[in-house]
């Protein structure tokens, strides 16, 4: 029953109108005091502090020998005015002293007062006015005094009239109470009715849209929001029918998926055999799936052992099949009398190439720190066990140890290059640029350089190069690197030249040198990190075998390509191409 919609509309809608009415009631009656409360005390505020004639009149009363008795007959007097009405309201003539009765307009309630707070305070020779809801009455006390006699007139409130006044009121809540739960009761059944019709006709649908019935349909009655509801239940079991037919697509993709997936995919039913094996799993393992079972395609691991494996749980391993290095991982698929063995095949020939590869580089780098750091060590060393070694010899020894941090400071700064580069968090900000004031300014820069080994360095420029869209900072820095290469590697008194020129759509910049040159062996692994060809001579001169890689990093996110050709024993030359925009090829 509590369950049921019906009932938890009806419980609602009644609860609403009880709480409407119980704040509504307590609103009134609460009203009902307020205002008697109120009227009590703007009428005794007129009459005992603005009416002057009741004032004087009440003075002069108090002035005769039987004060109390001329008190009171001022108050019949005034009895309209203050509201007695000898029923709810009387008036009292108290002793100013004990407060004790005298004479009023009702002795028989005169006989039993009380003597309240109001009193006290008159009897103090103030006005006791103070006022509650919560009392049964509404009093003032007055002080008057006299060559009489002091008195105290009290006018007394029963709220009799106000408390008629609130049952009759209490009592048309009831009924009007009892009149709108009857109402509430017999809308709320139509209205849940309204409602939950449409809600029924909801549920039969989905039990058969359950049952795998999409064609059964509501009938739409109203436009309101279950009208829209029902709508929208309709348009969703027209979406869900197309949804179906849409996960029956994408089983067939999932089909397509396994035939030309990269990784291999090879099942095995419970006798051992193959059951699926998809194509890159038979070039992997560069075989058929007819009439083959597990121990010929897998040594390790056993059968035996993969049988006791749960789902998730599953088997890792390496294998080498036709020259591919090849993770496989085994794992049991479906119940045990209906299952088998899932293989998956990861071919990770090329990652196992790059793991030699980032060996190698971890090894060169390590090598190459090593060898400075010995040096800083055994200098730093020295100097601390001969304090008293001479000033040129201490000079001797620092300077060698600021050009071996200066020099791991440079391979630092080169590996931080190219991992900005390799993770491209590098970018480059390429602007038009005129390259013939890049490549003078390079030039100029090196020349000092050069002079000191007595090179001979010369610019030429076939033809005035157009602008191109580079990042002049690091264009910079392939050409000084170039050309300081071939200022390290040029015997002394050499002549190194710089031609450039227009090509297809590229300008080249080549650099020519009568140095050393390189083994042809040699030249098909320059550019790889750390490679070097005379390792004794590039330590010396500083180098660290990163520096073209960069320069050849630099140019090819730029469009374009570095090309080394040399003649071992009498040069090198370098071509540098870089693209030119499309609206200035020509």
């Amino acid at each position: 029953m509590f369950h049921n919609l019906h009932f938890k509309l009806v419980l609602v809608l009644v609860l609403l109108m009880v709480s409407i009415m119980t704040v509504v009631g307590t609103f009134l009656l609460n009203s009902v005091a307020v205002y008697h409360l109120n009227e009590f005390s703007e009428r005794m505020e007129s009459v005992f502090t603005t009416n002057t004639d009741f004032v004087s009149s009440l003075r002069l009363a108090s002035e005769d020998p039987d004060g109390a008795e001329a008190i009171a007959d001022v108050l019949g007097a005034y009895a309209g005015t203050l509201g007695v009405d000898l029923y709810n309201r009387n008036y009292f003539v108290l002793d100013g002293r004990s407060g004790e009765y005298i004479t009023g307009s009702d002795p028989s309630i005169g006989a039993r007062l009380d003597v309240t707070p109001n009193i006290l305070t008159a009897i103090g020779g103030e006005i006791g006015s103070a006022r509650s809801l919560s009392a049964k009455y509404i009093d003032i006390a007055v002080p008057v005094s006299g060559s009489g006699g002091s008195y105290i007139v009290y006018i007394r409130d029963a709220k009799i009239s106000a408390g008629e006044l609130s049952t009759e009121l209490f009592m048309i809540i009831l009924e009007s109470l009892m009149f709108g739960l009857a109402i509430s009761v017999l809308l709320s059944f139509l209205l849940s009715k309204t409602i939950t019709t449409p809600i029924e006709g909801l549920i039969r649908s989905a039990q058969e849209i359950a049952e795998g019935d999409f064609e059964g349909r509501l009938e739409v009655h109203s436009t309101d929001e279950i009208g829209t509801l029902s709508e929208t239940f309709n348009d969703m079991a027209a979406r869900l029918a197309q949804t179906m037919a849409e996960v029956r697509g994408e089983r067939d993709k999932l089909d397509a998926l396994f035939l030309y997936m990269t990784d291999g995919v090879c099942a095995f039913d419970r006798d051992r055999c193959v059951t699926q094996m998809n194509p890159a799993a038979r070039r992997m393992l560069d075989c058929e799936p007819d009439g083959l079972a597990y121990a010929d395609l897998f040594e390790e691991p056993a059968w035996e052992e993969l049988e006791k494996l749960k789902y998730p749980a599953y088997r890792e391993t390496n294998i080498e099949r036709g020259g591919r290095s090849i993770e496989l991982y085994l794992t049991p698929i479906g119940e045990e009398s209906e299952g088998g063995i899932m293989a998956v095949l990861h071919d990770v020939t090329e990652q196992a190439k790059l793991d030699a590869t980032r060996r190698e580089f971890v090894a060169n780098v390590s090598h190459e720190l090593r060898t400075p750091l010995t040096n800083v060590k055994s200098y730093t060393e020295t100097l601390l066990d001969a304090p008293d070694i001479d000033e040129e010899t201490r000079k001797s020894f620092l300077t060698v140890i600021l050009g071996e941090a200066d020099r791991m400071t440079r391979i630092v700064s080169d590996l931080l290059t190219l991992s900005k580069f390799d993770y491209g968090a590098e970018e480059l900000k390429p602007v038009r640029t005129q390259l013939r004031p890049l490549i003078e300014r390079v030039v100029e820069a090196m020349r000092l350089e050069a002079e000191k080994h007595s090179h001979v360095m010369t610019v030429e420029f076939a033809e005035e190069p157009p602008e191109i869209l580079c990042d002049e900072g690091r264009i910079e820095q392939v050409i000084t690197n170039i050309l300081s290469n071939a200022i390290k590697y040029t015997p002394d008194g050499g002549r190194i030249e710089t031609v450039v020129r227009r090509e297809e759509g590229f300008v080249c910049i080549q650099i020519t040198d009568n140095g050393i040159g390189i083994p042809e062996d040699a030249l098909k692994r320059l550019g790889e990190r750390f490679y070097r060809v005379d390792k004794a001579r590039s330590r010396a001169a500083g180098g660290s075998g990163l520096g073209l890689s960069i320069a050849r990093e630099i140019v090819e996110r730029h469009g374009g390509d570095l090309e080394i050709k040399s003649i071992y024993g009498q040069g090198t030359s370098v071509f540098i191409r870089l693209p030119v925009p499309k609206e200035d090829a020509k």
